[in-house]
């Protein structure tokens, strides 16, 4: 099932017949993130965290006192939000990444719980491995075709992924992470620099020897830095693959509790 994706730029307004979704706190405060955004452009209101309001649908992903609520109660209200969009097919659905910013959640939790929805939604570009291709494994391969000057800096790096010796999966995996905001700050507006350099440190002389600016080794390192979090893995994982000595299986895509 092929979907639509956004960016993930902040959007302040939207075609009369596209829909905001958002994850929100059953309290309806709105205060941060895209509920914030839902409030101040989209008609939101004060006190209702749940459903429809205006050019907004709030997907509740926190309880009235602001706590995280379980992955399986969150299960719930997406499934209810998939009914909605159902039964209102003349209206198109743009999906922030719902509890993936304050109710701190991965992409990799809340994206598989939208599998099967309608046509008529348009996904973050985070959540399309989850509901659509899966994710390939990680191989020496896949990652030293990714991370290359003539594919990370390129003008049109969704071209060029097209002329790597990738599979289509690959292919798909590798557009996500060159597209995933992440330098200078990421899709939920947060200064992400101090990670990006601390991976370059991990891995510079070690995995590779990277000779170019201070600003292009921040962008090369956002990319691995979004990989890292596709994945779900860490520097040494990155490093062993990158040097052929293992292989690593994609995260699997299942509703599971947050440890």
């Amino acid at each position: 099932m092929t979907y639509h994706y956004h960016d993930e730029s902040i959007v302040k307004s939207l075609p009369e017949d596209t829909i905001f979704v958002f994850g929100s706190n059953m309290a309806g405060t709105h205060a941060g993130g895209a509920a914030k955004t839902a409030l101040l452009h989209f008609g939101a209101m004060k006190g209702v965290g749940r459903g429809w309001a205006g050019q907004s649908f709030a997907i509740p992903t926190m309880n009235e006192h602001l706590q995280q609520m379980p992955l399986s109660q969150i299960q719930h209200y997406i499934d209810d939000f998939k009914i909605y969009t159902k039964n209102h097919p003349k209206s198109k659905y743009f999906i922030t990444s719902v509890g993936c910013g304050v109710a701190g959640y991965k992409v990799e939790e809340i994206a598989p719980m939208f599998k099967g929805i309608s046509h008529n939604v348009i996904f973050p570009v985070s959540f399309r491995p989850f509901v659509e291709k899966a994710l390939p494994k990680l191989t020496q391969h896949f990652l030293q075709a990714i991370f290359s000057d003539s594919v990370i800096f390129a003008a049109n790096a969704e071209e060029t992924v097209d002329t790597l010796d990738l599979t289509e999966n690959e292919k798909s995996a590798a557009k996500i992470i060159l597209n995933t905001q992440i330098y200078p700050t990421d899709s939920n507006g947060r200064d992400r620099t101090f990670e990006i350099q601390d991976i370059m440190h991990v891995l510079q002389g070690k995995v590779f020897e990277f000779e170019h600016s201070a600003e292009d080794a921040l962008m090369f390192g956002g990319a691995i830095l979004a990989l890292l979090e596709l994945y779900n893995i860490n520097e040494k994982d990155f490093a062993d693959v990158w040097l052929g000595q293992r292989e690593i299986s994609p995260p699997r895509a299942a509703n599971r509790s947050k440890k």
